[in-house]
């Protein structure tokens, strides 16, 4: 395994500039005539944190896979939440999942192609789902899948992939994946930085890193597209064909030729973090949402009536990476009138303990609402389980105590203010079980990479602009910053 350094943040510049413009003009031309359904199975929520006015369906019955084909959206996004899945419920949920999807296809005469979207930062069953997704289309289509693209680019979060290795942004240093506190995750943990020698350890040797297909900057700044066409025409056996990616652009130069060996027959399985979906759905750009948009407007005159009592806000965070944890501790540092309350994880270890824990919480956090203030539910920051625990031991502990503290959003007997879930796993089942969506618009952001949902009729709180907080976005302030603009 090759030992990648850290790079300075300005290496970004050191490449040819791409003409925007031009690239963009080609990709358009190039889309024309591609109209195939990009089905998007996202494995937690943070997978809509580039587009805007497109769907999110939580419910994966046949009448809404059949409802997501019908729509004059070309693209619309499937949450699995798999993230939070052990292997085996993993594949069997994409298995169902994509045989479903086939059928409703099928009903509706449209082609499919399928993204599996995932964590920026390689956490997740990066080859797993994949892999089920072209098994499972193969024997219902009978048509080969070529290859499997992978591109974890994803710019709003500071992610980078430079001659095959991709990089995560820290301050002003661009430090090589496998050398981040994300591939020491206990579940989804890592060593290697290239993309190619990711694919050879996650897949145990069965894919090699010489057999995987580069597609470097060299090639996409360099609009060599025929070559990068030919390269994708030459992909058989669900070779993985690893995309660097320092701009949308790149991945625009890129999607050219993608969609170029599509329509010469090539078939391939996506997985990439939340800027190919964006690309391939051809979401325009739109501002960041206001606080009036947030806050929903005439909602917010109504809080404000002369016999209204203001309602606060609710912050739930479940996330434990670094970064989480110093942007709850800028938001301690605020003049806004908020309260801490700590959700003691190591009440799993006790009798009946998450259940307890969840309804003093409820009860704590109404009454700081109650007083117009903003209540901050965070999860104790360390859990003291016991030694010799597996990596599927400490996810199934993992999702209990993310259950217990969706019960706090599902508990609440008002409507808050204003709902941030900071995290992954936290914030699927939020919105899902604590709120209850089944369908959700996704409104835009409400700061670069934190995206947010328009709940449904369906659902708990309708109208509700549910903010969903990715653990690994933002600066140490972003989370302040947010709780301010909205209390």
């Amino acid at each position: 395994m090759e030992q990648c350094m850290r790079r300075p943040l300005s290496v970004l510049e050191s490449y040819p500039v791409a003409d925007q413009e031009e690239i963009h003009r080609l990709y358009l031309e190039e889309r024309k005539d591609f109209d195939r359904k990009i089905v998007v199975l996202d494995d937690d929520p943070t997978g809509v944190q580039t587009v805007h006015g497109v769907y999110v369906y939580t419910d994966w019955s046949p009448e809404n896979l059949l409802e997501g084909m019908e729509e004059e959206n070309q693209m619309f996004f499937l949450l699995t939440n798999s993230r939070s899945f052990s292997p085996e419920k993993t594949e069997e949920v994409h298995r169902a999942l994509a045989r479903r999807t086939v059928e409703a296809a099928r009903q509706t005469g449209k082609e499919l192609l399928l993204v599996a979207r995932g964590d920026s930062t390689l956490r997740g069953h990066y080859l797993l789902e994949p892999r089920v997704l072209r098994e499972t289309l193969e024997e219902e289509t009978g048509r080969k899948v070529h290859g499997l693209v992978i591109c974890p680019f994803f710019c709003e979060g500071g992610r980078y992939t430079m001659e095959g290795v991709h990089y995560v942004r820290e301050g002003e240093y661009l430090v090589p994946a496998g050398q981040t506190e994300f591939a020491a995750d206990s579940t989804f943990g890592y060593q290697s930085s290239h993309l190619g020698e990711y694919v050879e350890e996650k897949s145990g040797g069965f894919y090699r890193k010489e057999s995987c297909i580069h597609i470097t900057m060299p090639y996409l700044r360099g609009k060599k597209y025929e070559e990068i066409t030919s390269m994708l025409m030459a992909a058989e056996d669900f070779c993985p064909i690893c995309v660097d990616a320092i701009a949308e652009s790149d991945v625009e130069a890129f999607a050219i030729c993608l969609l170029r060996a599509i329509k010469a027959g090539k078939e391939f399985v996506i997985r990439s973090a939340a800027a190919m979906p964006r690309v391939l759905g051809n979401v325009g750009s739109r501002p960041l949402l206001t606080r009036q948009e947030l806050l929903g407007g005439a909602g917010e005159d109504a809080c404000q009536g002369e016999n209204a009592q203001m309602y606060g806000g609710l912050v739930l965070a479940g996330s434990h990476v670094k970064k989480t944890t110093a942007q709850l501790e800028s938001l301690k540092k605020s003049r806004v009138p908020a309260e801490f309350v700590e959700f003691r994880v190591n009440a799993c270890f006790e009798p009946g303990g998450l259940e307890k824990e969840t309804e003093l919480v409820i009860e704590r956090a109404e009454e700081i609402m109650g007083q117009g203030r903003t209540a901050v539910v965070y999860t104790s920051r360390r859990l003291l389980a016991p030694e010799g625990m597996t990596g599927e031991e400490l996810l199934n502990l993992s999702v209990k105590i993310s259950d217990a503290v969706t019960g706090v959003a599902a508990g609440l007997h008002r409507q808050p203010r204003f709902l941030i879930a900071k995290g992954g796993i936290t914030s699927s089942d939020v919105g899902t079980r604590g709120l209850g969506v089944r369908k959700a618009m996704v409104a835009g952001q409400a700061a670069p990479g934190i995206p947010v949902w328009k709940t449904g009729p369906e659902s708990r709180f309708p109208g509700l602009s549910y903010i969903i907080f990715p653990g690994n976005v933002g600066e140490e302030d972003s989370l302040r910053k947010m709780v301010e603009m909205l209390a």
